[in-house]
């Protein structure tokens, strides 16, 4: 053996490692996909406010409902309620039953339709009524004031089934 073989050991040197990979400065597809989430986020929070600001009127119609006393004054909310999302020339016309069965026929049927029937008397007969405060039916308006509450915070607008969205959307426009 030849004494420089032992040499050619001895200068050997331990792999060094290289340090490790920095988070930053993220890569491109990084920063794209952090520009991606905030827009999302963004478009979220500005359909979230969309849809608190259109249903401002439902929580002052809530707010009002608390204070009414009479099947007169329920009445009355309902149909400023109803003049939100329905145009003044059809709830015009809706008197009596008329009223009652167009009420019934906003709420989806997710949440129980069928209006009962005291509730659909106090709003056919008893609106023409004056109120008194001895009444004995005095108690009978708290199931009005509930199905008010209901239809308040779950009314839709219900379309034909032959008329289209933009059709509808047309016709209001010509008007």
């Amino acid at each position: 053996m030849k004494t420089s073989d032992a040499t050619n050991l001895d200068r050997l040197h331990d792999i060094v490692e290289p340090a490790p990979v920095s988070w930053w400065p993220l890569a491109s597809g990084w920063y794209m996909l952090l520009g991606g989430l905030a827009l999302l986020l963004v478009w979220a929070a500005w359909k979230w406010w969309r849809h608190w600001c259109a249903n401002a009127y439902r929580r002052e119609a809530l707010k009002e409902l608390q204070t009414a006393t009479s099947v007169a004054d329920i009445s009355t909310l309902l149909r400023r309620t109803a003049l939100v999302t329905t145009p003044r020339e059809h709830l015009a016309g809706l008197t009596g039953s008329n009223w009652a069965d167009w009420l019934s026929q906003q709420l989806p049927s997710a949440t129980d339709p069928s209006m009962p029937r005291s509730v659909r008397d106090q709003l056919t007969s008893s609106v023409y009524q004056p109120s008194a405060d001895d009444d004995p039916n005095a108690n009978s308006v708290e199931e009005l004031r509930s199905y008010a509450k209901k239809w308040i915070a779950h009314h839709q607008l219900q379309r034909p089934e032959t008329e289209s969205p933009a059709a509808g959307n047309l016709n209001r426009k010509a008007m």
